[in-house]
C-alpha cells in the first residue's frame, strides 16, 4: 500500500493505493470531515455506520480498516473505502456537497440505460470524451480501432475456453510482454499510471503495434484452436512476439525506442505545443509580410 494525500476543496484526504488490485481507498472519516463540516467526523461515522448497519447496508460490512498516518505522524488504523464502496456512503450522507456527486451518479446510471438502448452512443461519448482531453482525431480513430480488435481477441479467448476476469489479464499480460519487453504493471510504472488505462496513455505507434499484437493473436487462435488458459498463453505469446519483432525492426531503423514513458497528459502537451508553435510560427510570417 502506498499512502498519499488528495485534496478535497482545500482539504486533505488520506489515500492508499493498492499496486495489486489497482485499487484506492479512502479514509471515511476525512470524507466525512469535508462534506459534512463536522468537528468530531469520528462520532459521525460511528453513528453513521450503525444506522446503516441496522438498515443492513451491506457496503459497511464490507469496509476495512487500513494503517494510514494519523495527525500526530503515526501509523494508525482508519476505517477506508473503495470508490464504488464511497459513493455509496456519500448517498447516506446529508450534505449540499454530496449533491454534484448524487447527481454524478444518476447521469452515469441514465447514460448507462441509454447506452444499452442504443449502444452507438458509446462510440459517440468515448469519440466526444478523448477530444474533449485534447486527443488528436489521428489519435482516436487509432484508439477507436484497438477497441474493436480487443474485443474481437476477448472474444475468441471466451470460445476457446478462457474465463474472463482474472484468465483475460493473464492473456493480456502475455500479449503485453510479448511485443513491448514488459509486464502491463510494469509498463504502467513507465508511464507514472495508477488505475489510469494504459491503451489511452500510448502513442500512436504504441497502439499501432499493440493492435497487431491483439490482431494477429486473435487470428493464431482461430486458426490454431487452443483450449483453456495454459494452450491460449502459448498462442497470446506467439502473437504478441510477432509485433514484438515488428517493434524492433523500427526501432533498429530509426534508431529510437518505441516504447515511451509519457503518458497521455505529456503526449498532449507535445502536441498542443507542436500546433501553438506552427501557430505562432504562421502569425510571425504574415507580420513579416506586412
Amino acid at each position: 500500500m502506498n499512502d498519499q494525500l488528495q485534496v478535497f476543496e482545500n482539504q486533505p484526504i488520506r489515500t492508499a493505493w493498492d499496486n495489486d488490485n489497482e485499487e484506492w481507498y479512502f479514509s471515511i472519516v476525512d470524507v466525512i470531515r469535508v462534506l459534512t463540516g463536522s468537528k468530531d467526523p469520528n462520532a459521525y461515522w460511528r453513528k453513521l455506520k450503525q444506522r446503516l448497519k441496522e438498515e443492513g447496508n451491506q457496503t459497511v460490512t464490507n469496509c476495512h480498516a487500513l494503517k494510514m498516518r494519523a495527525r500526530d505522524g503515526k501509523q494508525r488504523l482508519a476505517d477506508v473505502a473503495t470508490t464504488e464502496q464511497l459513493l455509496r456512503l456519500i448517498q447516506s450522507i446529508p450534505s449540499p456537497k454530496a449533491e454534484p456527486f448524487k447527481m454524478w451518479l444518476a447521469e452515469v446510471g441514465r447514460e448507462r440505460i441509454d447506452e444499452t438502448i442504443d449502444p452507438e452512443l458509446t462510440i459517440d461519448r468515448a469519440l466526444e470524451t478523448y477530444s474533449r482531453l485534447g486527443y488528436s482525431p489521428e489519435w482516436i480513430n487509432q484508439r477507436l480501432q484497438t477497441i474493436r480488435a480487443r474485443k474481437e481477441l476477448t472474444d475468441e479467448w471466451k470460445a476457446h475456453g478462457v474465463r474472463e476476469g482474472l484468465e483475460n489479464a493473464i492473456l493480456t499480460d502475455e500479449v503485453t510482454k510479448a511485443w513491448s519487453g514488459m509486464t502491463t504493471r510494469r509498463y504502467k510504472d513507465l508511464k507514472g499510471l495508477k488505475k489510469e488505462n494504459l491503451r489511452d496513455n500510448m502513442s500512436t505507434l504504441e497502439l499501432a503495434l499493440n493492435m497487431l499484437a491483439e490482431a494477429t493473436t486473435t487470428e493464431l487462435t482461430k486458426a490454431q484452436n487452443p483450449q483453456g488458459l495454459s494452450q491460449n498463453q502459448v498462442v497470446a505469446r506467439e502473437g504478441g512476439s510477432i509485433a514484438g519483432n515488428a517493434r524492433k525492426e523500427i526501432e533498429a531503423r530509426t534508431g529510437q525506442p518505441v516504447i515511451t514513458s509519457k503518458n497521455a497528459a505529456k503526449l498532449n502537451f507535445v502536441v498542443t505545443n507542436l500546433i501553438e508553435n506552427v501557430a505562432d510560427q504562421t502569425e510571425d510570417d504574415s507580420d513579416q509580410s506586412k
